[in-house]
């Protein structure tokens, strides 16, 4: 009886026990349900005798989990004797809750499944006792190191740590303008950062224009002293770089913050085209001057060159009358040698021509140098090849002054040079001082078209009148391969053997005449394809069979008030050898060295004649550089004359 007794004892005690969560959880939900914000209110005392049984189980199992028991310390289910006996972090978190509850930003507090759920703003914050612990502790870091680095001794330290963190570390802005990036790190190309550190100067220029539109003083006198600032330096070698990098910083700081300030995406886009239509205006006014400056400075004679036709005259003049002639004068007018027609006023780009066409001659003997040029250079010219005469070669010199038929009266364009119009054409004060006045026709007012020496190449039979073939050459060319093989091209009844150079659409007829007048419309193709002056083969026969001379001079009246073209002798000379012109092949010359700075080196290495066409000539300061050793090989630079000139000094 005691053993049964005793089993039913052992029984209700693992039924209470097991029992015992169950209880406590639904005592958790009832109390959640029935509270408000973890407060417990004291529910109406039920009626029935089951449900005041029932309230009195559960307040008393409710004051066991609160504690509120008078003997709480012995009871095993009070809170207390399970945090003092297992003080986990799962109990931890009364104070966090009421610190939370306490803050600005109040939260409604639940606790579900072991979790506390916050509400804040209509969003579900779900915090873990553990989060809410590491919370805590994190804070309390924060307020210790806080404390710290309001320490006195270690301000300084800071501040140096600081500025240092601020050059290292790249901070993440957008756009280009913002922050230093770190796509321009010190690895990057210097010239990106010199690009770089110019887009940051046209957007401080834009902001500051945007500052002062829009009031905001302050800002625009600081972008406007850090402009001035930047154009007042001097330019940036590349051994300051460390400096541009400090200054690309600082310029991405001040844009970041006028951005942030001032940027509206019309403002600027319109500040943008309105500083692109400026600078498109000023390049237009730029490149203006810029020509009437190379056209200045084409038309000077340069002081060694000056320096050296002024001596050779001196010393010509000192020459008794018996040394001044020159040898081998048979061969003058002999029709089986290779005859050269060189019309100069340069000593110094004819002895060019000579000596490189001599060099390369294979057989120096047969080739004939007939020089024209004029009564100011006529003894300069005689004086040199007098004391460095062409090897083997013969040579003549000429002055077109000497020539009894080239009179006004035969020459339409003798006349027209000598006449009033023309001469205030070219030398009204407007015009020729002022680069704004006569903007237009710069290209045309060349010194060149004034002289007679450049039309002469259209009295070359008159010339010479017992020759059947001549090779044409200007004084800006340098000759590079035999040329003997010329007399022998057939020009197959053509007059004039030239090099074509007409494109897609370019150098064609209609770009040198004036299509609009009906006496060129009616007698001409637009579209035939141009060719170069500078290196020609003429047929002298064919020449005067077509009587090419009364040719020219029926044109060149018509043309008297330059109403079918410009100055200059390449258009007349199209319409002259009109359908009389045989192409050659683009080897025997080759353009553009006096203009254009890409052709290809091998290309010029393969011509047998290269020209230096256009203002920028070798023996200039604006000669182009890289072309320039192929013309100064030809001239001796150790020569007495050429020395004491100091030429290319």
């Amino acid at each position: 009886m005691a053993r049964r007794v005793e089993g039913r004892r052992n029984r209700f005690r693992d039924f209470f026990l097991c029992s015992l969560p169950v209880a406590i959880v639904m005592a958790f939900l009832y109390v959640l349900v029935s509270s408000s914000i973890f407060g417990f209110y004291t529910p109406n005392v039920p009626s029935s005798s089951f449900e005041s049984t029932y309230y009195k189980c559960l307040t008393q199992m409710l004051d066991a989990l609160n504690g509120t028991t008078t003997a709480s310390d012995s009871n095993p289910l009070s809170i207390e004797a399970i945090r003092k006996k297992d003080p986990s972090l799962s109990w931890r978190v009364e104070d966090e809750v009421e610190s939370h509850a306490s803050s600005e930003d109040q939260m409604v507090n639940n606790f579900v499944h072991g979790t506390w759920t916050r509400e804040r703003g209509g969003q579900v914050l779900n915090d873990t006792p553990e989060k809410l612990y590491q919370r805590r502790m994190r804070q309390e870091r924060r307020e210790k190191r806080a404390k710290e680095l309001m320490n006195n001794d270690n301000i300084e330290a800071l501040e140096k740590a600081a500025i240092q963190r601020s050059r290292s570390v790249d901070s993440v802005a957008p756009g280009n303008y913002s922050i230093w990036r770190n796509d321009y790190h010190k690895g990057k190309n210097f010239e990106d950062l010199l690009r770089l550190l110019k887009d940051q100067i046209i957007m401080v220029r834009v902001y500051t224009s945007l500052a002062k539109m829009t009031n905001n003083l302050a800002l625009h006198k600081e972008l406007e002293t850090k402009l001035a600032l930047m154009e007042e330096e001097e330019s940036i070698s590349i051994d300051q770089q460390e400096r541009v990098l400090d200054t690309i910083r600082e310029m991405g700081q001040l844009l970041a913050r006028a951005k942030e300030k001032l940027h509206d995406c019309n403002l600027v886009t319109n500040k943008l085209r309105a500083m692109l239509q400026t600078a498109e205006e000023e390049l237009l006014h730029t490149q203006t001057h810029v020509t009437f400056l190379n056209q200045l400075a084409s038309k000077s004679v340069p002081h060694a060159i000056h320096c050296l036709t002024m001596t050779l005259n001196l010393d010509y003049s000192l020459l008794p009358a018996p040394m001044r002639h020159f040898p081998r004068t048979e061969n003058l007018e002999d029709p089986d040698l290779y005859h050269y027609a060189l019309f100069s006023d340069n000593v110094l780009a004819a002895s060019v021509v000579v000596n490189s066409t001599v060099t390369n001659a294979e057989e120096p003997s047969l080739h004939v140098f007939h020089l024209v040029t004029d009564k100011l250079n006529f003894g300069a010219m005689s004086m040199w090849f007098l004391l460095n005469p062409p090897g083997e070669a013969t040579i003549q010199v000429q002055r077109y002054e000497d020539f009894s038929w080239l009179n006004s009266s035969y020459s339409p364009v003798l006349r027209q040079l000598e006449s009033e119009a023309m001469k205030k054409f070219y030398f009204k004060t407007e015009r020729s001082e002022s680069a704004e006045s006569g903007a237009e026709n710069l290209k045309y007012r060349y010194p060149k078209y004034l002289s007679m020496l450049n039309h002469l190449r259209f009295y070359i039979p008159k010339i010479f009148p017992n020759l059947e073939k001549v090779l044409f050459l200007d004084d800006d060319v340098v000759v590079q391969k035999d040329l003997s093989t010329l007399w022998e091209v057939d020009l197959k009844g053509k007059v004039n053997g030239a090099v074509e150079t007409c494109g897609a659409s370019f150098h064609r007829l209609k770009s040198y005449l004036n299509f609009s007048d009906g006496r060129v419309s009616e007698k001409f193709d637009p579209e035939y394809c141009g060719w170069a002056y500078g290196m020609n083969i003429f047929d002298l026969r064919e020449w005067r069979k077509n009587n090419i001379t009364e040719t020219y001079h029926y044109w060149q009246n018509l043309n008297e008030n330059r109403t079918l073209w410009k100055l200059g002798t390449l258009p007349p000379g199209l319409i002259t050898f009109y359908n009389l012109t045989l192409p050659l092949q683009k080897k025997w010359h080759l353009l553009g060295l006096g203009y254009n700075r890409e052709i290809d080196v091998k290309k010029i290495e393969k011509s047998a004649v290269i020209h230096f066409n256009g203002h920028s000539k070798p023996w200039t300061e604006l000669g182009i550089s890289k072309y320039q050793p192929y013309w100064i090989k030809y001239i001796d630079l150790d020569h007495t004359y050429i020395s004491s000139c100091r030429l290319f000094e």
